[in-house]
């Protein structure tokens, strides 16, 4: 594998999953692996998890790690080719990509959607921007429109709670106060139509995902249905696609509690953090033994792992 932007970027999903859940049990079996190479990660926006997990990953194959915050650490870049750069912005992508290539074996990058420009967001400019002038392997740490790393952590975490084929994955919108990205319902998404598993989407009306993405997945606008006999509950909050950016409805029906739970199989309730406690989701909900959002996190280190195993193994 010589880069990972998407999930499609894996030639065996099924076996990657496999693979990464094996090496969590000996993760430190490979640690020769990276010996004398750097991961650089550049940060265009804030991160917990993915930011020490990855790093984890990297260290457990060998590798040294080298952080930059683009926030306040750096020069601000500029993205656009024939631009006089006369303003704000001190470096152009041009040389910038081309000289972590002298730094770095493998560069990893985090930025975010802006909300504000669906086609500038959709065409991930920062992302493809480095694709296109480094010289090095490029690793999606979430881009404007996915993040692969967290979704086949997700995909882990059921294999390893749902051995059996063809559990009911429900994938519920949740209020946020704020606007968020597409990036992780939209990965969600992609990842579980690559597994043996029956799948609704449910979420209120005018909250509907690119159809590019969603296809003929099934769309339920009653949640309570939506959970029925589910096994999975997955609840992510994103903003609306159509109305771009926007927030369409922020009052409390649709926060993931207790009882609706109830109408599950008694099902495992995923979310990829950080969340907002008695907001997305109840407090109950997040203390139940069914949580897996503690486990999820520990899956990142061996997902971004198994990417960065694939990655040095095609030198």
């Amino acid at each position: 594998m010589k880069q990972f932007l998407n999930l499609d970027d894996l030639s065996n999903f099924e076996q990657t999953i496999i693979e990464g859940i094996k090496l969590k049990k000996n993760p430190n079996k490979f640690e020769l692996l990276g010996n004398q190479k750097t991961l650089g990660m550049l940060f265009f926006n804030p991160s917990l998890r993915t930011r020490l997990s990855t790093q984890k990953a990297a260290q457990n194959l060998g590798l040294k790690t080298m952080v930059m915050n683009f926030s306040n650490e750096s020069w601000a870049l500029e993205f656009e080719d024939g631009t006089q750069m006369n303003g704000s912005k001190s470096e152009h992508i041009k040389e910038a990509a081309a000289v972590v290539s002298q730094y770095f074996d493998i560069v990893a990058i985090r930025a975010f959607a802006s909300l504000t420009n669906k086609i500038k967001d959709e065409q991930e400019i920062v992302l493809s921007s480095f694709i296109k002038y480094a010289s090095i392997p490029v690793i999606n740490m979430e881009s404007a429109t996915a993040h692969p790393l967290q979704a086949l952590a997700d995909a882990m975490t059921i294999k390893e709670n749902y051995p059996l084929n063809k559990p009911k994955i429900v994938l519920s919108w949740a209020p946020h106060p704020k606007a968020l990205p597409h990036a992780v319902g939209n990965s969600f998404i992609r990842m579980v139509k690559k597994l043996d598993a029956n799948f609704v989407i449910t979420h209120p009306k005018g909250y509907e995902l690119d159809s590019r993405i969603t296809g003929d997945t099934l769309i339920e606008y009653n949640q309570e249905n939506a959970f029925k006999n589910a096994d999975f509950v997955y609840t992510k909050n994103w903003c609306s696609y159509n109305k771009y950016g926007e927030i369409l409805k922020t009052d409390r029906d649709w926060m993931i509690t207790e009882s609706k739970m109830k109408f599950t199989n008694s099902a495992k309730f995923m979310h990829c953090l950080p969340i907002r406690r008695n907001v997305v989701a109840t407090d109950k909900v997040l203390n139940s033994p069914n949580s897996l959002i503690i486990q999820q996190a520990n899956n990142r280190t061996y997902a971004a792992q198994i990417v960065l195993k694939k990655i040095l193994e095609n030198g």
